[in-house]
């Protein structure tokens, strides 16, 4: 009997010990989770449908990283700017840039094809690698809450496509540049820099 109670009392102590175990991990878990939320800024706390395949995206994900928000078009004079931001995403993307792509038929109607057929088409023809969203508005009272925001910040809209926002590491509207400028510009690669070199 003694026996029975000492295996009783040991496979409770190491029950206690799992639980115990067990429960500061899911703690562990929810510190990191509350910590990663946390850091997010508010400009980035939105989500939406990846180009692709209409997967939801945070983009809390791109926190620390400095982004250039562009409205594309498959079908406008400014197109082959993709190549351009291709060539800055492939260039600055180790230091921490990100571009980020949200196709948009406000402009000429220069824009009318599904989500396939836009995906496929940055992919094919300018070898698109950076993150593209699903067609979205980004003027007027309807632009996605992304666009509206920017729009807000630097008090200035898009007025054709390819208009650019740059965002730093800290979440904040930095500069907006016209469909003209193009990625390659010293202005805006100038400005990149800056913005990589400094720390949220």
């Amino acid at each position: 009997m003694p026996r029975v109670n000492t295996v009783h009392r040991l496979a409770t102590t190491a029950l206690v010990g799992v639980a115990v175990l067990f429960s500061g991990s899911l703690f562990a878990q929810s510190a990191g989770a509350s910590k990663s939320a946390g850091s997010c800024p508010a400009l980035l706390n939105k989500t939406f449908p990846r180009l692709q395949d209409d997967t939801p995206q945070n983009l809390c994900q791109y926190a620390g990283k400095v982004l250039l928000v562009v409205n594309t078009a498959s079908y406008c004079g400014f197109t082959p700017q993709y190549e351009g931001l291709e060539k800055l995403y492939a260039d600055y993307s180790a230091q921490g840039l990100v571009v980020l792509g949200f196709p948009s038929n406000d402009f000429g109607d220069q824009e009318p094809g599904k989500s396939k057929d836009i995906a496929d088409f940055c992919y094919n023809t300018y070898g698109v690698k950076f993150p593209m969203f699903a067609k979205t508005v980004v003027s007027g009272k309807e632009a996605n809450p992304l666009f509206a925001e920017l729009i807000k910040a630097g008090g200035s809209a898009p007025r054709w496509n390819f208009y650019k926002y740059l965002v730093g590491r800290d979440g904040k509207f930095i500069d907006s540049y016209a469909s003209i400028t193009t990625p390659q510009s010293s202005r805006i690669t100038g400005d990149i820099k800056k913005a990589l070199a400094k720390q949220p």
